[in-house]
């Protein structure tokens, strides 16, 4: 189910979403003080290509220079990838098939707003950290 969601995605929004992640992670490349930013949004780039079967789930080493990050994210491109995320989420909801993935593109507005200090993993990989955690 996953896979045929994964390329439903791709081809109804996920691909548009995912340059505009580029298009970003360029930009910040631009300049030697953005490149983390620039990292993060083509990691993000990644996950917006195929979202489904991955999570983000915060990052236990990330401190106070990842709060400053997202600040200056949010003002230099989050604001935009996320009104991105919310039109393409509108389109989605159109259709009865469109809604799940409506959803999960609401989903995504989060890390595309504050990403630095999140990562992006499998979901059996989560699950499986959390099941041998030391309690």
């Amino acid at each position: 189910m996953r896979i045929l969601l994964n390329i439903i995605w791709l081809i109804f929004g996920g691909l548009w979403l995912a340059l505009g992640y580029f298009l970003a992670g360029i930009v910040m490349c631009i300049l030697i003080i953005t490149i983390p930013f620039g990292i993060a949004s083509f990691r993000i780039g990644v996950y917006a290509l195929w979202p489904f079967g991955k999570t983000v789930v915060d990052k236990p080493t990330s401190g106070v220079g990842s709060l400053i990050g997202n600040v200056i994210w949010l003002i230099l491109a989050g604001v935009w990838l996320a009104l991105g995320h919310i039109a393409t989420a509108i389109a989605m909801a159109i259709t009865i098939i469109g809604i799940p993935l409506a959803i999960a593109n609401l989903k995504m507005i989060p890390i595309s707003l504050m990403p630095l200090g999140k990562e992006i993993v499998d979901v059996g990989s989560r699950d499986r950290a959390a099941w041998s955690a030391p309690a």
